[in-house]
């Protein structure tokens, strides 16, 4: 006999096998609520599954029906697969069961995370896509012993940039079940909300997030934590300032260039040194005169990731009302090929007076970033965090594992990676020898090349060493997340796209500042 369900009707057909016999069932309704829930490996039990707390009560609730299919309808669940039961509950007509992996697992030092947080968020992120697949518009979560890492699995897994599309997936609610730990399901939300607005704005194509765009949409998610926030949205400013390297890569473009300037006021000491987070903003890199290829070039859409993450931290930071100070800053504009732009050869001055010989104006992001640290300094901040799309070096170096890490502080490195190990948005530092300043310093025209004096080798670590000819902070560190910038299928609870990566990881290291004092 078929179930009662007050849903609306469709057919749908499945088959199961049951007691050596196959049976057929008719499902004649959509399901309008859905549950994921979560099983583990036993330790040292092959095939051997134990039930969160929040699945045992359900199966509970259903005599132990649960754990009688689960044994009958396939091999033990792995680490993040799922298998959906239709109508063994009234209240939820489509369950998903997904795997987190064995119940020992931990911070795990070759990995460089935690990979029971880790797991979750994949197994959560398996199920919440099931249930959206079967157009399912409301799904509980069950917080798998962390309710935290279990809404970022789902708000990320979730997320989908289709705004620009007529046919959209079903928007999915969700909210967490039975579990105590509101707080930290709630937490969880605010973080993935932040990174999904970084993957917002990164994946938006450029004629819609031109400079001025971006520098809107952010002071719009802001709006509402004004008591906190102060916004500056600067045009004419940046040639008062002398920003002549910044300049010199906005000029090509019609679009004009926008900084801008965020002030999140978090600490009840008001005195308290801000932590500066710097984020590189060119809203489309065409390469500008030194052109890049047109393959793929419609990705440099991203090109202001560094920006995107940054300020999105911030937006997330001020939701969680973190006590601590930041201030953002995003040097917004596009590098565009015109007869206004800058010409291979060309010597222009940054705002601290040095000159740089520009030999590739496709190392731009290096040049807009020199003018913000120079200026970044004023605030004589804790820390200087810059993150920018910087090299495909980077890409080349680490791919999609993890952040690159520049930094001339131990303490700052340790912070950073500290966080990321929690939020498994994972960091690796990389070298900042004075060989590679050498070679950015060996120019023929003015005081510095914009590149390596020996081109491709070492890309990364010579844009790195550029940078830090206009850094005299203590504890500065420039994070490179351009093997980071996009998504396959490497991370398995962000869909295919722009991946808003490393948002998480700069929020909880904001997150480990305010507690540390």
């Amino acid at each position: 006999t078929l179930p009662n369900f007050d849903a609306h009707m469709l057919i749908g057909f499945r088959t199961n096998w049951f007691m050596g016999r196959m049976v057929f069932l008719i499902v004649f309704y959509v399901c309008l609520q859905g549950l994921v829930l979560g099983v583990f490996e036993k330790d040292g039990e092959e095939g051997g599954l134990h039930l969160t707390e929040a699945a045992a009560g359900f199966d509970q609730t259903l005599s132990g029906k649960l754990s009688e299919l689960l044994k009958i309808s396939g091999p033990a669940l792995k680490t993040g697969k799922s298998r959906i039961f239709y109508g063994i509950h009234k209240d939820f007509p489509c369950v998903a069961v997904v795997g987190l992996g064995k119940t020992s697992a931990g911070v795990c030092g070759s990995e460089n995370w935690d990979t029971s947080k880790e797991n979750i968020r994949q197994a959560v992120s398996a199920g919440c896509r099931l249930l959206q697949d079967l157009e399912v518009k409301h799904v509980e979560v069950d917080g798998c012993g962390d309710a935290q890492s279990a809404a970022e699995g789902a708000a990320l897994g979730l997320f989908q940039y289709d705004q620009l599309k007529s046919k959209k997936k079903t928007k999915v609610t969700t909210q967490l079940h039975r579990s105590a730990d509101s707080v930290g399901w709630q937490k969880g939300v605010v973080y993935a909300e932040g990174q999904n607005l970084a993957r917002l704005l990164m994946e938006a194509p450029a004629n819609h997030i031109t400079p001025t765009a971006f520098a809107n949409t952010i002071e719009e998610k802001l709006a509402l934590h004004a008591e906190r926030v102060t916004i500056n949205k600067r045009f004419a400013w940046i040639e008062e300032q002398q920003m002549g390297a910044f300049l010199s890569v906005s000029k090509g473009s019609e679009e004009p260039p926008v900084f801008l300037e965020l002030h999140y006021n978090g600490s009840p000491d008001s005195k308290q040194a801000p932590l500066l987070l710097v984020g590189k903003g060119i809203t489309f890199d065409s390469g500008g005169i030194s052109l890049k290829p047109s393959p793929s070039m419609d990705a440099m859409r991203a090109d202001m990731g560094g920006a995107a993450t940054v300020c999105a931290s911030i937006v997330t930071a001020a939701a969680l009302k973190l006590p601590v100070n930041i201030i953002g800053l995003a040097p917004l504009c596009e590098n565009m090929p015109s007869g206004k732009a800058t010409k291979p050869g060309d010597v222009v001055m940054a705002r601290n007076g040095k000159t740089i010989q520009v030999d590739n104006t496709d190392a731009e992001g290096r040049l807009v970033l020199a003018d913000a640290l120079c200026y970044g300094h004023s605030f004589n901040p804790r820390a200087i965090v810059n993150v920018a799309t910087l090299t495909g070096a980077m890409d080349v170096a680490l791919g999609s594992a993890a952040t690159g890490v520049f930094t001339n502080s131990d303490w700052l490195w340790e912070q950073l990676h500290k966080a990321s190990v929690v939020t498994g948005d994972r960091v690796w530092r990389m070298p900042l020898f004075q060989h590679y300043t050498r070679q950015v310093t060996d120019s023929q025209l003015a005081d510095l090349n914009n590149i390596g004096k020996y081109s491709r080798s070492g890309g990364a670590c010579t844009a790195a060493a550029f940078l830090r000819e206009f850094v005299t902070a203590p504890h500065w560190a420039h994070l490179d997340i351009a093997g980071v910038m996009s998504n396959k299928d490497e991370v398995p609870y962000l869909r295919k796209g722009m991946s808003g990566r490393p948002t998480r990881t700069l929020v909880e290291f904001a997150a480990g500042l305010a507690h540390d004092g």
